[in-house]
């Protein structure tokens, strides 16, 4: 059951470049996050990152780690090597490969848009602005039209001047299962070059009998594909 509890929080979330603009409200955003997004797919032929997956229950003094190798396909979807894994056996076994399953069924091409941060899964409200590493960002509520497993609800942050989400702050919209009390999350990104990558995860997952888990995932050492780089 703690995997199913994890799985809530590799939702999708748009990556990609930007363009310069100074909408301000909701509807403008919105639109402009939309229009954006449409050219970084267009303009993102492939990459490879690496991923650090740490989770530790500190109640039972356990804790796991493994390495990661992901490639992001031209169609959106994403393929996993395990490099290395160690500590809990339960998270070896069930937990960790669990996550990668869900992440590999929600980026295949059919599932993408059930997951992605737009008008047909929230609504929005704009809140305000806030600098998000010494870059202005618009703050805006979601709420999800659906209980969709992997939908959200909570904040985000988006870049004022590419109007790409740097950071997510909330929890999934529909509860993993009985055994999951609550999960809260933190989805952090990154600009590299003219495209914005996942950077960190934690999340905070209070489960039945097991207790609070912290999960916390690191991603690094992305390459774009060279036929397709820009400056």
């Amino acid at each position: 059951m703690l995997a199913v509890a994890l799985i809530s929080i590799l939702m999708g979330t748009p990556e990609g470049i930007g363009l310069a603009g100074s909408p301000g409200t909701t509807d403008d955003v919105v639109a402009a996050m939309m229009s954006h997004d449409a050219e970084r797919i267009a303009a993102l032929h492939g990459y490879t990152a690496m991923r650090r997956y740490e989770l530790e229950n500190r109640g039972h003094h356990k804790r796991a780690e493994m390495l990661v190798r992901v490639t992001g396909h031209e169609d959106g979807s994403r393929t996993f090597e395990t490099l290395s894994a160690s500590g809990w056996g339960v998270v070896l076994k069930h937990v960790f490969p669990r996550l990668l399953e869900a992440e590999v069924e929600s980026s295949r091409p059919d599932a993408r848009d059930r997951s992605r941060v737009t008008p047909e899964n929230y609504s929005f409200e704009m809140l305000g602005t806030e600098e998000v590493r010494d870059r202005l960002a618009y703050v805006m509520a979601i709420e999800p039209k659906t209980k969709n497993k992997f939908l959200m609800r909570g904040r985000i942050w988006v870049d004022a001047e590419d109007y790409a989400i740097v950071r997510i702050v909330g929890q999934p919209a529909k509860n993993p299962s009985f055994w999951t009390k609550s999960v809260r999350f933190t989805h952090e990104y990154q600009k590299n070059g003219i495209f914005w990558f996942p950077m960190r995860d934690d999340s905070v997952n209070d489960v039945r009998i097991v207790g609070t888990t912290e999960m916390r995932i690191e991603y690094f050492d992305y390459t774009v594909a060279e036929n397709h780089k820009r400056d």
